[in-house]
């Protein structure tokens, strides 16, 4: 009931208050001032008369995120821990148990401890489940309880864990964390060099520039540049790593918006660090933002051959904006557009389907665009690769099961069952795959297709029609089809999922590092692109 009031009560009124600009605000002056005017006061009457205790907190909350809801996904409100949370996302930089934690409702779920640091020292591993640090208990905690491990260098703090269904406890030393932008770098044969960026925060090209420099110097005549599962980050930033390849003065992005002072245009600022060695970017569907705005510029400038699968497609910039109390927002202020003039925002959130979600943009409205040299790119999709690998783009039931943490809670089972010394060696078996299936089957995977989610609807509709009778026989033979779709999908998705499995698996006894070790030998992209690179001929013809 609350919830109900505040969305149909509450929210409609927040709507156009907090997103104002300076001119919005003098042209619709009277308009915001009564519109606060009346949710103040019908505020205030709830809290004051509603025949149940109301938590204002809760209440303002609730409607504040319902009405972001109406927005884009990128418009957000944080309180102080977001904050600080934000700062260390920019930074890298931030004191606490040095590992990724996801925090779930009742538990926090270690995926990755980082190597020879606190949590790793103590003895944490992936998949350990945390419920009670220090004498709070996790699912009691109504904030996010991740926050908790976080402290003072040199200060303590116990944690008590669930592994394997055993319960233990563990004394973690917090210290300072820093997370690196670029966390591996290396040569992959005597001439080709492997350079991984993996956010935009204020080290990003920095990083990037270490990294490239380092490889030259080792003999690195060309490079891949490995932008998958980069969600961006700062803009300036994703300038800069373009500007190591790009000459100075050189138009990488554009930002357009209805206020004027955001309408910007971003040109490379220094000498760049080599603008003619051999250039692979890889993307892939969690490419996003900043990582889009350097493989678009690289892309539009035909300075480097892209490929992976099409990116996530944003498009769209947000800017901090300080309000009271410690708290803040992120506002999407403007869209951005690469070097040849497209936006590549695949999402329209403006206007939603009937169930809410935004949009894609169709193909056949695409818009084409020239590069450089005069190839053919189009807006609208993400950056769609140069050359695009099958393999790179999840499959429907790849990614059902990835976020479902499937493949991650395998992984957890497998380091705790099988010895593995050797990384050269390592190789998941047919066996290991059948196990991975019956994995699924006892964990009640059930993977819905928008088909079947479809068929269902229509049952519904025929039963309101007195038809289901007429279809049942029909439906069910459907159903079955579905079914044996759903199983023979798994089987077609076989290297996909052995290759998500192996990487994992790697991760938990070799840390990031043999990850990225294992990468180079056996990833299909990155073997793509090296073979792309040691061909001068097929190279060049992806860019002309």
């Amino acid at each position: 009931m609350k919830k109900l009031l505040t969305k149909k009560i509450v929210l409609p009124i927040l709507i156009g208050v907090v997103f104002i600009t300076g001119s919005a605000f003098k042209n619709d002056f009277f308009e915001i001032a009564k519109q606060i005017e009346i949710f103040t006061t019908l505020f205030k009457e709830i809290n004051m008369n509603y025949v149940d205790e109301t938590n204002p907190a809760d209440l303002m909350d609730t409607a504040i995120k319902s009405m972001l809801q109406d927005l884009d996904p990128y418009t957000n409100f944080y309180n102080e821990q977001d904050v600080e949370a934000s700062r260390i996302n920019n930074t890298g930089d931030y004191t606490g148990i040095g590992a990724s934690v996801l925090t779930l409702k009742d538990k926090l779920v270690i995926i990755e401890p980082y190597k020879d640091f606190p949590a790793d020292k103590a003895g944490l591993k992936a998949g350990d489940e945390i419920i009670k640090v220090d004498q709070t208990v996790v699912a009691d905690f109504n904030d996010d309880a991740g926050n908790l491990l976080q402290g003072t260098a040199g200060t303590t703090v116990e944690v008590t864990y669930v592994r394997q269904g055993k319960t233990q406890t563990a004394t973690i030393k917090r210290e300072a964390v820093e997370i690196h932008a670029v966390p591996h770098y290396s040569m992959i044969d005597d001439k080709i060099g492997y350079v991984v960026l993996r956010k935009f925060n204020e080290k990003a090209s920095a990083e990037t520039i270490n990294a490239v420099r380092v490889l030259k110097s080792q003999g690195a005549k060309q490079i891949v540049l490995d932008l998958r599962g980069n969600l961006g980050g700062l803009l300036n930033e994703a300038v800069n790593v373009t500007n190591i390849f790009i000459p100075k003065n050189q138009l990488v992005v554009t930002t357009k918006s209805k206020v004027d002072k955001y309408n910007k245009t971003y040109y490379t600022q220094k000498e760049a660090i080599d603008t003619e060695i051999p250039l692979v970017v890889l993307i892939d569907g969690r490419s996003a933002s900043a990582s889009e705005i350097v493989a678009g510029a690289l892309q539009d400038l035909d300075r480097a051959v892209v490929v992976g699968a099409r990116s996530f497609g944003k498009g769209l910039v947000q800017r901090p904006k300080s309000l009271v109390y410690g708290t803040q927002m992120k506002i999407t202020i403007s869209r951005y557009y690469t070097p040849s003039g497209r936006s590549i925002q695949s999402l329209d959130y403006w206007n939603r389907d009937e169930s809410g979600k935004a949009t894609r943009v169709k193909k056949e409205n695409y818009t084409a665009f020239k590069t450089k040299r005069g190839r053919t790119v189009y807006d609208g999709g993400g950056i769609q690769p140069d050359v695009e690998l099958d393999i790179t783009k999840l499959s429907p039931i790849t990614e059902a099961i990835v976020n479902e943490h499937l493949i991650f809670d395998f992984a957890t089972d497998y380091y705790y069952s099988h010895k593995v010394t050797d990384l050269k060696s390592f190789k998941l078996t047919d066996a290991d795959f059948n196990a991975f299936k019956a994995f699924l089957k006892a964990n009640n995977f059930n993977f819905e297709t928008k088909t079947e989610k479809a068929f269902d609807d229509a049952l519904l509709v025929a039963k309101d029609e007195d038809l289901n009778g007429v279809i049942d026989a029909q439906y069910n033979d459907l159903l079955k089809s579905l079914n044996t779709y759903k199983t023979k999908a798994i089987d077609d998705n076989k290297t996909q999922i052995m290759g998500l499995l192996s990487e994992e698996i790697v991760k938990r006894y070799f840390y990031r590092e043999g990850m990225y070790t294992y990468y180079i030998a056996n990833n299909t992209e990155i073997k793509k692109g090296a073979d792309i690179l040691k061909s001068p001929s097929t190279y060049l013809s992806h860019l002309q």
